[in-house]
């Protein structure tokens, strides 16, 4: 079970609702908003959008227009507000919560950003090299997301001290990134051209698994 902040409620029922054997749920997509304000190279919302609609053509699956421009008013809104929010050195996450037993699950949060990291993967991988706070906060993201995957090397001792942290660190990181790439963040909303995506989220894997990229390797 999960819990939705009552504002979001709608957009929430909007993913789930489209036609995609596996839409982003919210918390994915705030997730996704974030990495792409802090994208290290600018990303266009013509871009992006494919990403959020799960289609690679740019075609939006609505029939009626009026549910389109609602719909990306609903997450152009969200993205500014996780802008200002950020421009304020804090982050409020949209986390759902497992209300079994009271588990943020913060590891559906960093998929979304994952997602948004793809769209142009050399760039972040870069921020290893940069500035020391720069890279220090991406391997601070790095530690993060390999323990999301089951990928970290750690004992579980520590990995569960980063576990039960992780929301909190996920907000510091993020604050930290925005404040070394400058005032809007190194993300922020382009107006000239950009480079178009590589690969398609829901296209298939290149290491060969059978499955979509953004739920394998990607």
């Amino acid at each position: 079970m999960k819990k939705i902040p009552s504002r979001f409620s709608r957009l929430d029922g909007a993913l789930a609702d489209l036609p995609l054997d596996e839409p982003m749920l919210l918390t994915e997509l705030d997730g996704f908003l974030t990495g792409v304000l802090l994208s290290p190279e600018p990303v266009a919302p013509d871009e992006w959008l494919q990403n959020v609609w799960g289609v690679d053509d740019g075609t939006p699956p609505f029939e009626d227009p009026r549910d389109v421009r609602w719909f990306a008013d609903a997450v152009m809104a969200r993205q500014e507000e996780i802008r200002r929010h950020l421009q304020r050195g804090k982050l409020q996450p949209i986390f759902d919560i497992d209300e079994r037993n009271g588990d943020v699950l913060w590891e559906l949060w960093l998929d979304g950003f994952a997602d948004a990291m793809a769209l142009r993967p050399d760039d972040w991988t870069a921020l290893g090299d940069g500035e020391p706070a720069i890279a220090d906060a991406y391997a601070s993201l790095s530690l993060l997301l390999a323990i999301a995957r089951d990928e970290s090397t750690l004992d579980s001792m520590e990995i569960n001290a980063l576990q039960d942290r992780a929301p909190q660190d996920i907000g510091a990181v993020m604050v930290c990134l925005h404040a070394a790439g400058g005032a809007d963040g190194a993300g922020a909303m382009p107006t000239g051209e950009t480079r178009p995506a590589k690969v398609g989220r829901n296209e298939p894997c290149s290491c060969g698994s059978g499955k979509k990229r953004k739920r394998c390797c990607g």
